[in-house]
C-alpha cells in the first residue's frame, strides 16, 4: 500500500493537472448521473480519487452542501485547496488509500469513483475496496463507478489496468448492489488519443 501511494504522489508532484491522460475539465457524464442519483443538494456525495478533479468545484457550483474528497495523494488534495482557495472549507478532504480508509458506517448517500478501480490489478484489494463502499454506502444509496472499458486502454501512468464490461464489473460488486444502467464514453485525453470509459451505477441492498 506504501508503494501505491509512493507512485501516486510522484504522479502528482511531477506532472501538471492537466497534463495526465484522465484529465478532463468537467465531468459531464458524472455531473448528470450524480444529479440524477442524488434526490437533493444535501446528498452526501464522497469522489473517491478526485483529488485534481474539478468535479467538486462543479458540483458545489450546482449547489450541492455535503461533500467528500478523497485521494491516496496528498500533494493532490493540497492542489484543489489551494484552487479552491476559501470554497475548500466546504469539502470534507481525505488523504489514503481507499482500501483501507476509516470511513464512518453508513456516511454517504452517492459513491463516485472515476478511474481508481481499474488500477486494483488483486483480488484482494479489489474485494477490500467493495466492503468499503458496502460499508460506507447508506442503504438505498448509490454507487456510480467509470473503469476503463472493453476497448480501452491496458495500462496508465505505467500501471498495469483492469478493463470491465458492465456485467463484469458488477460481478466485482455482487447482488447487494443492484445494476441500474451502464454506458461506455469515449474520453478525449490532453494528447488527442480516445480512452473507452465505461460507467456503471447501482443501488445498494
Amino acid at each position: 500500500m506504501a508503494e501505491r501511494a509512493s507512485h501516486w504522489e510522484t504522479v502528482y508532484q511531477t506532472k501538471a493537472f492537466d497534463g495526465v491522460s484522465w484529465f478532463a475539465p468537467h465531468l459531464h457524464e458524472s455531473l448528470d448521473l450524480i444529479e440524477r442519483l442524488a434526490g437533493g443538494p444535501r446528498a452526501a456525495i464522497i469522489d473517491v480519487g478526485g483529488g485534481e478533479s474539478t468535479l467538486v468545484d462543479d458540483l458545489m457550483g450546482r449547489g450541492f452542501e455535503d461533500l467528500s474528497v478523497l485521494d491516496i495523494s496528498a500533494a493532490a488534495i493540497a492542489f484543489t485547496q489551494q484552487r479552491l482557495a476559501d470554497q475548500a472549507r466546504r469539502v470534507s478532504w481525505h488523504v489514503g488509500d481507499v482500501t483501507q480508509y476509516a470511513f464512518a458506517p453508513h456516511q454517504f448517500d452517492i459513491w463516485h469513483d472515476r478511474a481508481v478501480f481499474h488500477f486494483l490489478t488483486d483480488v484482494a484489494s479489489r474485494e477490500a475496496y467493495v466492503r468499503q463502499v458496502r460499508s460506507a454506502v447508506k442503504p438505498g444509496g448509490h454507487v456510480i463507478m467509470a473503469t476503463f472499458g472493453p476497448d480501452g486502454p491496458t495500462q496508465c501512468s505505467g500501471l498495469d489496468v483492469m478493463r470491465y464490461g458492465a456485467s463484469q464489473l458488477h460481478a466485482e460488486f455482487g447482488d447487494d448492489f443492484k445494476l441500474l444502467g451502464s454506458k461506455t464514453d469515449d474520453h478525449r485525453t490532453p494528447f488527442n488519443t480516445n480512452q473507452q470509459f465505461l460507467y456503471c451505477w447501482c443501488r445498494v441492498g
